[in-house]
């Protein structure tokens, strides 16, 4: 048997004589220690960007803009991760993830910094939107692409893992982000955070490798990807899908906040939407290697989107809100563990992290129009009920779009097989 160096020296040849990579390469511990990387980028880089609810109202009141303005931040955030996510994805098949989140871990730190110095909210949306918007594009579908080529029999497991980062990273940072704001203002905040960011980012830049099966030619044109109703498919529910979703990272802080929560207990209801998420990812990226995860994924989006109804009876009581946060988180968890993994079984590996940014540029229409949506009916009408209704109606519509989804599941897998 060959030992661990004699395995990694094998397929280091293989990788550049192009051959295939040796079986023993994958699901291996070198594996493990790329989801370990994986685990940690998305821990730093969406606790940054999922913690803007605990700066959503002093910044709003220090400038004097309304809700709709000040979500803008944020939208914009979203809108820069995934847009990019399809060029980060390219970048990472091509020039290989250390590059790209190293990259990316320096501009989130730059971001960040300069936003701790605007005197303008419009000067926020460059600063905070470009600089943590691109932080988080390189260090998820370059990292989730890496994950998913390091593992064959593991691989939906190891991605439920690599993305449960996501949930322990608002969990943690959401209420450390509310406690600094209050004991040391917004401003300060964002320069902790963009030194902390990017210590973290270089750290796993410098841990992570290129998958084996980097060097396995596509059979998949992107092109003929897209065109599929099955893709069609995807890409409608996650717009109308994240039209809904960021409503509460953004809203749900400020909304406790005036029913009666503390600034930490509100900015804590984030976090239980990471905790939440938590248990969802890594519960159905298990059971998704034993089961079928296209209903899965159809069945996390329906759980988000009943989650809004919890919310739209809770009239403001703080136990009530919880339970939409650990509601809400689960089904949030469970699609978002799910996605690269319906992707892969759709599509294939080979280029799995331009298929998934290609995705996710839906994400960045949903975020332009959502919140924003979101703010102006509250300003409008001086009251949230209206745009928690708009988030669950507009959740149930996303689930409605996958019911078709499995009638073109065989042929779509056949074809890119």
């Amino acid at each position: 048997m060959q030992s661990e160096t004699e395995t990694l020296s094998a397929g280091q040849a293989a990788l550049d004589d192009g051959s295939p990579p040796p079986l023993e390469l994958f699901d291996s511990a070198r594996a493990w220690r790329m989801v370990a990387a994986a685990f940690a980028a998305m821990f730093v880089a969406y606790g940054v960007a999922y913690s803007f609810g605990a700066f959503f109202k002093p910044m709003a009141a220090e400038f004097g803009a309304g809700r709709s303005l000040t979500s803008v931040v944020f939208s914009l955030t979203v809108c820069v991760w995934s847009t990019l996510g399809t060029l980060t994805g390219h970048l990472g098949d091509r020039l290989g993830p250390r590059v790209v989140l190293g990259v990316g871990g320096l501009i989130m730190g730059i971001g960040l910094l300069l936003t701790s110095q605007i005197h303008v909210l419009w000067l926020g949306y460059l600063t905070y939107g470009v600089g943590v918007g691109i932080g988080v594009a390189c260090a998820y579908v370059p990292m989730v692409a890496v994950v998913g080529g390091w593992f064959l029999n593991r691989r939906n497991t190891a991605l439920g893992i690599a993305v449960a980062g996501i949930g322990f990273g608002t969990v943690l940072v959401a209420p450390l982000a509310a406690w600094l704001v209050a004991r040391y203002g917004w401003r300060a905040t964002d320069v902790i955070f963009a030194a902390g960011a990017t210590a973290i980012l270089f750290g796993c830049a410098a841990a992570v490798e290129r998958p084996p099966v980097h060097v396995t030619p596509a059979k998949m044109n992107l092109l003929d990807a897209v065109r599929t109703p099955a893709f069609g498919l995807l890409y409608i529910s996650a717009v109308l899908n994240s039209m809904s979703l960021f409503i509460p990272f953004v809203y749900l802080p400020a909304y406790a906040h005036d029913h009666g929560a503390s600034e930490v207990a509100a900015a804590a209801l984030v976090g239980v939407i990471g905790g939440a998420s938590v248990a969802g990812r890594l519960a159905l990226g298990t059971l998704a290697d034993r089961a079928g995860v296209v209903h899965l994924y159809q069945a996390s989006f329906l759980v988000l989107g009943l989650s809004y109804l919890i919310w739209m009876l809770s009239g403001g009581t703080y136990a009530w809100l919880v339970a939409f946060a650990l509601v809400m988180g689960a089904g949030y968890g469970g699609f978002v563990a799910l996605s690269p993994a319906l992707l892969a079984h759709l599509f294939g590996t080979p280029r799995l992290g331009t298929t998934m940014g290609a995705l996710y540029t839906s994400g960045a229409i949903g975020a332009l129009v959502g919140p924003p949506l979101a703010g102006l009916i509250v300003d409008r009408t001086g009251s949230y009920r209206l745009a928690i209704a708009f988030a669950f109606v507009i959740a149930m519509a996303a689930y409605a779009a996958l019911i078709p989804l499995g009638r073109h599941e065989d042929s779509t897998s056949a074809a890119f097989s």
